[in-house]
C-alpha cells in the first residue's frame, strides 16, 4: 500500500509537471518576477472564469480580507459579523484593523453560518458579514444578501476554500463563489484547490471604484508610483505563483470532478450509519470539497486518530477549537454553549483524505479502517 497523505501534491504536480516546469523556466528566463505578464493573464484569465469584472491578486487569503475591509472604510469599533466555526484569519483580519469581531452559529449538516442567526446579532454597529463557505461549498448566499441589503451591509465572501463552486440564485442565475457579496476573497496556498507553490491571493468584485481602491491599497495605497493617495499594504502575487496558478485553473474543474468522485465514495460507505454523519449540502451550492468532513455520533475521535494513524490513514480535526473558545479572541459576550452547534462540531469532526489522486484502493483502504473502529 503506497502511503497516503491528505492531500497528494507531489503525485498532482507529476502530473502536470511538462506543464509547469516550463512555465517557471519562462518566468526565471524573462527576469519579470514581480507584476509581470504572467500576473496580468493569470487576472484577466481568472476573471473570465468566475464571471467577475475585477481580480486583484495579492500574496495571500488573510490579505485579500484585510485589503476588503480597508477598501470599504470600516471604521475601529464597527461591528464585523461572521461565524465562530471557521479558521482564525476569518477573525483575525477583523481584530486586526481595530473593527469588532461578532460570532455566530453554524447550520449542523453543512457547516456555513446559520442565515438566522446572522440575522439576530445585527446593531446599530454592524457594518459588514463575512460568510465562510467553508470545506467548499457556498453558506446561503441568498439569504445573507437579503439580510444585508435590509440592512445596509457590506458582504464580504470568505471563499478560501470554494474556488469553483456555483452557487444558484432565486432567479435561476448560476454564480461562482466569491462574486455574490460586495467583495470576495480568496486563498491560492498550495494545498486548497487552486493552489500555488507558495502563497497566494486573490481579490473580487464587480465593483470599478472598490476594484480601484483596493489595487492602490495592494500596492503601498499608490497607483502612480511615489504617489500615494492611501494608506496601503505590500501583498503581491509574485510572477512564479501566477505561471503556476494559469496551469491549474486549466484543470480546476477537473480537480473538482475528482473530489465529488471520491465524496461520493465515502457518502456511499457512510450513509446511515448511526455512529458517523456525513457532510449535507446546500440545496443552491455545488460542493468543490476541499475537505471531506464527517461528525462522529458517540465515537472516541482520539482513539480513532490513533487506530487510522497506526495502519497509515491520516485525518485531521478542522477545527478543534472554535473561536469564542481561542485566548485571543477571549469575550465576555461569550461562554460555553451560546454556540452549540459549533461547539459540538469542534468537539466530533474529522476530516478523511480527499484529493485529486486518490485510487480506488487508496479509497477501499480508508473507508475499510474507519468502518473497522466505528463497527467495534
Amino acid at each position: 500500500m503506497r502511503k497516503l497523505a491528505m492531500v497528494d501534491l507531489i503525485g498532482q504536480y507529476e502530473k502536470i509537471k511538462p506543464e509547469i516546469d516550463k512555465a517557471i523556466l519562462d518566468v526565471l528566463a524573462s527576469a519579470a518576477f514581480i507584476n509581470g505578464p504572467e500576473v496580468k493573464s493569470f487576472q484577466a484569465e481568472l476573471e473570465k472564469y468566475l464571471g467577475v469584472k475585477h481580480v486583484i491578486p495579492c500574496a495571500n487569503g488573510t490579505d485579500a480580507l484585510q485589503i476588503a475591509m480597508m477598501a470599504l472604510g470600516l471604521q475601529p469599533g464597527d461591528e464585523v459579523i461572521t461565524a465562530s466555526f471557521t479558521y482564525v484569519a476569518t477573525a483575525e483580519v477583523i481584530a486586526l484593523l481595530k473593527l469588532k469581531p461578532v460570532l455566530v452559529d453554524v447550520i449542523p449538516g453543512t457547516f456555513t453560518i446559520d442565515p438566522v442567526a446572522f440575522e439576530k446579532a445585527i446593531t446599530s454597529k454592524t457594518k459588514a458579514v463575512v460568510p465562510v463557505h467553508l470545506f467548499c461549498q457556498c453558506a446561503q448566499m441568498d439569504k445573507i444578501m437579503d439580510i444585508a441589503k435590509q440592512h445596509n451591509l457590506f458582504v464580504i465572501e470568505d471563499a478560501a476554500q470554494a474556488i469553483g463552486a456555483d452557487y444558484v440564485m432565486p432567479n435561476g442565475a448560476s454564480v461562482k463563489a466569491g462574486t455574490i457579496g460586495t467583495i470576495g476573497s480568496t486563498s491560492f496556498f498550495p494545498s486548497k484547490n487552486l493552489g500555488c507553490y507558495g502563497d497566494g491571493g486573490a481579490i473580487f468584485t464587480n465593483d470599478d471604484d472598490l476594484a480601484k481602491k483596493m489595487r492602490m491599497i495592494a500596492n503601498h495605497g499608490q497607483s502612480v508610483q511615489y504617489y500615494h493617495d492611501e494608506i496601503g499594504v505590500n501583498s503581491r502575487l509574485d510572477s512564479i505563483q501566477a505561471a503556476i496558478l494559469r496551469i491549474k485553473l486549466r484543470h480546476l474543474d477537473a480537480y473538482a470532478a475528482a473530489r465529488n468522485s471520491v465524496a461520493s465514495y465515502y457518502d456511499k460507505a457512510f450513509a446511515n450509519h448511526p455512529k458517523v454523519t456525513i457532510p449535507a449540502r446546500e440545496t443552491n451550492s455545488t460542493h468543490v470539497f476541499h475537505q471531506y468532513t464527517l461528525v462522529l455520533n458517540g465515537c472516541d475521535r482520539v482513539a480513532m486518530r490513533e487506530f487510522l494513524a497506526a495502519k497509515g490513514i491520516p485525518s485531521m480535526i478542522y477545527y478543534p477549537v472554535p473561536l469564542h473558545f481561542q485566548k485571543a479572541y477571549t469575550d465576555p459576550r461569550y461562554k460555553a454553549g451560546d454556540f452549540p452547534v459549533t461547539e459540538h462540531l469542534c468537539a466530533n469532526v474529522i476530516s478523511l483524505p480527499i484529493h485529486t489522486e486518490m485510487t480506488p484502493a487508496d479509497l477501499e483502504f480508508i473507508v475499510s479502517g474507519v468502518l473497522e473502529f466505528i463497527n467495534k
